[in-house]
């Protein structure tokens, strides 16, 4: 095997000019190196160098015995046979560098190749190693995902099987479960038809021990019951006579107190008759029948003659359509009070046009109060300082309308009853005729909540709003001329010494909470204007709050309602007296 290598880059040596082949028959040097054989190539330096150096030391050997020694030859061939064989020896014992070199690098050539060969094996033998390595591992993996799917399926197959042990146990429980209802529901009944007879025999004798202390009992609760019914006749009989006689002497004692009191009070009103008259006042009981006649002439009359007659009623109608706007646009503002207050002015008594139809100013006016009335219903019992502007607009018509104060009170009485006045509701009206509607004459109306009357706590309310307004109307003083007597500041002392003597008012659940509305408004005014006498009369309060009135019950009576408004009376006649201003 011939192996190549690249020739190195070391310069060779010098070789003189080639020798003539011997004519001899000798093999040439050269084809002794072409004839090296890959044994030869494997044979280390060192063996070439020895092999290198007995070859130059050969020269010593002894010469060659060419043929055995009893051949005699001539001279001249035996000097021709050393010269030749002396040529030979020369010839083959020459040392050429060239071919030493060309030797070696043969040499170096087959030690890279074999180098290169190594490494190639061992590229290869790591390739295959990684190439075994990789089949192995996936080899491997497929094994492991053969033994997973195997597993699962085994997995599989044993959930079956416990599933269908689960369902075999559980069906086996079932059926004995089953068989032993059965069995135990025998047993229950065998058992329930012994109990039966057993309790039917006992109830039959409880039946008969019953019957028997029945009729015991009930002889002995007859002759107790007899006992008891002759015991009570003989106490309602005498608690009946007692009560007869209480009865009977407290009804003699409030007919003489009724009497005494109602004799006084003509006796004080007949002397008081001809001092009012010449001061301008009047007594609860006209107050009363002057509003009353007031509201039927307007209801019975102008509004009866306005409904009836269509071309009345559309100027009727238009102008209330034209009020109701107007007094919910109201704001607590001058500008805005005057502004309104001309234009209402304006739709009652028109400037540029003709003027309404009496019938049809009256019935405008009503329209008006009920308006004003309406707005303090829902406004001023939310907010009680919108009274105020309310009250301001009242008081410019009231100034400025012929009749609205007439009407206007007429109808502030038909919305709360008598607490304008104050006065006790009489038992009939003015024509003598008795009421249809006592509760709907003393103020109250429909629920919002029911088709009932409404709770006492709303009515409070309600009225509250309505007289904190007509307050404010007396707070504000005259412009120019009074108002009418109904709505002159003196009314609320007037109004203040009725209700005190009124006992049936001030036992009322809303009689507190009007006390508190009054004096919230002109409270503290009221001590500046009338001085001492204001203050005892607020003593005369403050005692029925605190303490009781003669009869021995408070201000508001017992009522919830009643209770809540005394303590706030009591805090106001504090803070009047204390003359912080609220």
């Amino acid at each position: 095997m011939r192996f190549s290598a690249p020739r190195s880059l070391s310069p060779s040596p010098v070789r003189g000019r080639r020798r003539n082949s011997c004519s001899f028959g000798l093999q040439d040097d050269s084809d002794e190196y072409d004839s090296y054989s890959e044994s030869e190539s494997e044979t280390d330096s060192t063996e070439d160098t020895s092999s290198s150096s007995s070859a130059y030391s050969s020269d010593e050997d002894p010469p060659l015995a060419l043929r055995p020694k009893h051949v005699i030859r001539d001279p001249t061939e035996q000097r021709q046979i050393e010269d030749t064989v002396a040529a030979i020896r020369l010839r083959t014992r020459h040392y050429d560098p060239y071919e030493e070199w060309e030797k070696q690098t043969r040499k170096d050539a087959f030690r890279t190749a074999r180098k290169e060969q190594a490494m190639s094996q061992t590229r290869l033998h790591d390739e295959q190693d990684r190439i075994r390595a990789a089949e192995a591992k996936r080899i491997a993996a497929h094994h492991e995902q053969q033994l997973a799917e195997v597993q699962g399926k085994l997995n599989a197959l044993r959930l079956q099987q416990q599933a269908a042990e689960t369902k075999l146990r559980e069906d086996m429980k079932a059926r004995d479960k089953l068989l032993w209802q059965r069995v135990e529901s025998v047993i229950k009944m065998e058992e329930d038809k012994v109990k039966a007879r057993l309790e039917k025999e006992k109830k039959a004798r409880e039946e008969e021990e019953r019957l028997a202390k029945e009729a015991e009992l009930k002889r002995r609760l007859e002759e107790e019951k007899k006992k008891e019914e002759e015991e009570r006749k003989r106490k309602e009989a005498e608690e009946a006579q007692r009560l007869v006689d209480d009865k009977k002497k407290k009804e003699e004692e409030e007919e003489r107190a009724r009497i005494t009191e109602e004799k006084e009070k003509t006796e004080r009103l007949k002397a008081e008759q001809e001092q009012r008259n010449a001061m301008g006042m009047t007594t609860a009981e006209h107050d009363w029948n002057k509003a009353r006649d007031n509201l039927v002439h307007l209801k019975g009359k102008a509004m009866k003659f306005v409904k009836s007659n269509p071309e009345l009623k559309a100027e009727w109608g238009k102008g209330r359509r034209q009020i109701t706007p107007k007094i919910g646009q109201l704001t607590n503002d001058e500008g805005a009070i005057t502004r309104i207050s001309n234009q209402l002015v304006e739709i009652i008594r028109p400037s540029n046009g003709p003027a309404h139809h009496p019938a049809v100013y009256a019935a405008l006016l009503s329209s008006l109060a009920k308006a004003i009335l309406l707005q303090a219903e829902t406004e001023v019992t939310a907010e009680k300082r919108s009274a105020m502007p309310l009250a301001k607009v009242a008081f410019n018509l009231l100034d400025t309308l012929d009749h609205f104060p007439e009407i206007f009170f007429a109808k502030l009485v038909q919305r709360v009853g008598s607490w304008p006045i104050p006065a006790v509701v009489p038992a009939v009206d003015i024509d003598g005729k008795p009421w249809e509607n006592r509760s709907k004459v003393m103020g109250y109306r429909k629920s919002e909540n029911s088709d009932d009357l409404e709770s006492p706590a709303e009515y409070g309310n309600r009225v509250s709003g309505i007289m904190r307004v007509y307050f404010h109307i007396l707070k504000i003083p005259p412009r120019q001329q009074p108002l009418k007597p109904m709505f002159q500041l003196p009314r609320y002392w007037i109004w203040f010494a009725r209700l005190i003597g009124e006992r049936g008012l001030l036992e009322t659940a809303i009689a507190p909470q009007l006390i508190y509305t009054a004096l919230d408004v002109l409270g503290s005014d009221a001590r500046d204007i009338w001085g001492y006498q204001w203050v005892k009369l607020l003593a005369l309060v403050y005692e029925g709050v605190t303490a009781s009135l003669e009869g021995g019950n408070f201000i508001g009576s017992e009522s919830p309602e009643g209770k809540a408004a005394r303590v706030r009376v009591q805090l106001e006649i504090e803070r009047i007296m204390t003359g912080v201003r609220s």
